[in-house]
């Protein structure tokens, strides 16, 4: 009902309707319901459940629409067609064999979809236009420039599906074509017979292998290590990092995006990042670490007492970062900051500040002194003292003063900073932050503002740990948390007012690990000493950090979410909401409500917080009548 009021009224994001046909085209091409399909300009990708799509903003172009879409329908298609077990199991063990094997493998679920819907076809042909274009490969002038995995693939790809390599590709596969030819032809031409069976397609893509001279990377033969494929798929032979490339390149490619990041920030909407190429998270065989450490696993008893090894976990936590905003940068720079944030806003503080007027009003009326009468107990009527000599019987001639519904009530705000908020989203969570803060504390209601996100992309230092010690199996959460205190409940807001202008601090917004986050700030609401605790989650995602979840079931962090949540709710005194913008939150907590547009964000953080100080908790109901 709190939803539907905070969205009443509230213009739709012209762009929604077309997202919503997006993500429900994916989620029918991976016929999975619940696939958790979300817009951003960071950089899409494929991890676990969660399918991260180039942003369609107003201004994008046909070719734009056609790029995200064809995102869309090969992630999904991957998803449909590809088994994980089968592909870990034949998977190489050789860098420049195993780069192979993932573009052909990447080919044939391509082409299953672009034989049987058209539409997909042409949306994938437009996606690998742009990737190849980006590439620039049409001015390489040796092989040594162009990938041979790429060419390979796109070769395979025109046999499977008879579509034309695209123009922007076309040098890249002169350069290969006959080499390939000459050396593989004819195992090209069986791996079209074997599109449908995974199995014998990858089988056969070995076979290739040998033909373009590596043998030597193929490693164990599957047939003869199929059940220690098994085994390890059950002990998580989960997608590893693509981008990562072997550690080093990996954290080459995360400086490089954190590098790019500024510029995108000033784009605020510009679509140019659809045409890169979306991260795949290539599925690879576990490491010669983890297969030994499950082949001298012990069996334990049914009732022992060492922990699941699906319970979540921090491999470590000294690299962890609990800090106040004016610790991350100078005075003069927070100055900087928050003028800048004044500057942008400037428009949107008008219609925030009258929200929050709005809610003063009502808090303030509230704290009218008001009286029940006609009691038997409490403090003596006198203007009743007429009962007494008419009726000495007459007990109801006492009165009793009700209790300010938000006396003694603290209320902490929890802002996603992660990536995925640059731009707008962030810019006005800030603000709604800031000017919220400043109208509760005028009503005597104490704001705690925090933030949460991560010190790196793609692991840390807490990766580097893991990568030292072997990369042992099930590590857990593989990333540097960063957890910002802009506001303590108990500092003034003329102080902490320009510690928000860190959000708008370049490579200050990373990934986001929403269960420790949560869990965080409902202790540090726990520890306070008022009667009634309200936390406000507010968010665009579900919780993601790549790192973590290449290494660990596809739902690890978002399981872990859940069971916070559950565990607030259900056992805990803090009053719990959540605002989604643009993303599905009701689903994960009991009191949500969904925002299309950021611009609608102060209406519903108003709204959500009017409604909670309309309701009288029970306690002081009962106390008031003790």
């Amino acid at each position: 009902m709190a939803g539907n009021k905070a969205q009443m009224g509230k213009q739709v994001s012209p762009t929604q309707p077309l997202k919503q046909a997006v993500s429900g085209a994916v989620r029918a091409i991976a016929a999975d319901a619940e696939l958790d399909v979300t817009f951003s300009q960071d950089r899409p990708g494929l991890v676990g459940q969660r399918v991260r799509l180039p942003e369609i903003t107003r201004r994008a172009r046909s070719k734009d629409i056609a790029i995200a879409r064809g995102v869309g329908d090969s992630m999904a298609l991957r998803l449909a067609c590809h088994d994980a077990k089968v592909h870990a199991r034949h998977i190489p063990q050789g860098e420049n064999a195993k780069a192979i094997y993932e573009a052909l493998e990447q080919a044939r679920c391509d082409a299953v979809g672009s034989n049987r819907m058209e539409g997909a076809g042409n949306n994938i042909d437009a996606m690998l236009a742009a990737k190849y274009a980006r590439e620039e490969y049409a001015t390489a002038t040796s092989r040594s420039e162009a990938p041979l995995h790429d060419a390979v693939a796109l070769m395979l790809r025109q046999r499977l599906t008879g579509r034309a390599i695209p123009k922007e590709a076309t040098h890249l596969v002169d350069l290969w074509r006959p080499w390939v030819e000459d050396k593989a032809g004819t195992e090209l031409d069986r791996l079209v017979v074997r599109m449908e069976d995974q199995a014998e397609f990858a089988a056969q893509i070995r076979n290739l292998l040998s033909s373009l001279d590596m043998s030597d990377e193929l490693g164990d033969d599957p047939q003869d290590n199929e059940e220690d494929g098994d085994d390890a798929d059950n002990d998580g032979a989960r997608n590893d990092l693509a981008a990562d490339q072997q550690d080093g390149e990996g954290e080459q490619e995360g400086a490089e995006d954190e590098m790019q990041r500024p510029g995108e920030e000033q784009q605020q909407g510009e679509t140019e990042g659809a045409d890169s190429d979306y991260e795949q998270m290539s599925e690879e065989d576990m490491s010669d670490s983890t297969q030994e450490a499950g082949e001298t696993e012990r069996r334990e008893l049914p009732f022992t007492n060492q922990p699941s090894p699906d319970a979540y976990r921090a491999y470590t936590t000294q690299f962890d970062e609990m800090i106040a905003a004016e610790e991350l940068c100078d005075a003069e720079e927070l100055d900087r900051l928050r003028g800048f944030l004044d500057k942008q806003l400037s428009g949107l503080s008008g219609a925030v500040s009258r929200l929050a007027n709005r809610l003063q009003r009502k808090l303030m009326a509230q704290q009218n002194r008001s009286w029940e009468f006609d009691l038997d107990e409490g403090m003596l009527d006198t203007a009743r003292l007429y009962r007494v000599v008419t009726d000495p019987l007459q007990p109801l001639a006492f009165k009793w003063e009700n209790d300010t519904q938000f006396r003694d009530t603290v209320v902490t705000l929890l802002l996603d900073n992660s990536g995925s908020m640059r731009g707008r989203p962030i810019t006005v969570a800030a603000t709604c932050a800031d000017i919220l803060a400043r109208t509760l504390e005028r009503c005597g209601v104490k704001v705690e503002i925090l933030g949460f996100t991560t010190k790196a992309w793609k692991g840390g230092q807490s990766r580097e740990h893991w990568l030292n010690d072997g990369k042992p199996a099930n590590p857990g959460r593989l990333n540097d948390l960063r957890h910002v205190i802009y506001k303590s409940a108990d500092m003034p807001w003329r102080r902490a007012k320009r510690n928000l202008g860190l959000m708008m601090r370049e490579g200050l917004l990373k990934e986001n690990i929403d269960g420790e986050a949560l869990d965080w700030a409902h202790k540090r609401l726990l520890a306070r000493p008022e009667q009634r605790r309200i936390l406000m989650m507010i968010s665009d995602g579900a919780p993601v950090d790549d790192c973590t979840l290449s290494v660990n079931p596809g739902n690890y962090l978002e399981k872990h979410l859940r069971s916070i949540i559950e565990e607030i709710e259900t056992r805990s005194p803090v009053e719990l909401i959540a605002i989604g913008i643009g993303h599905d939150v009701t689903r994960y907590y009991k009191r949500a409500v969904t925002i299309v547009d950021a611009e609608e964000l102060a209406g519903a953080m108003t709204d959500q917080l009017a409604d909670l100080f309309d309701e009288v908790p029970q306690e002081q109901a009962r106390k008031r009548r003790a």
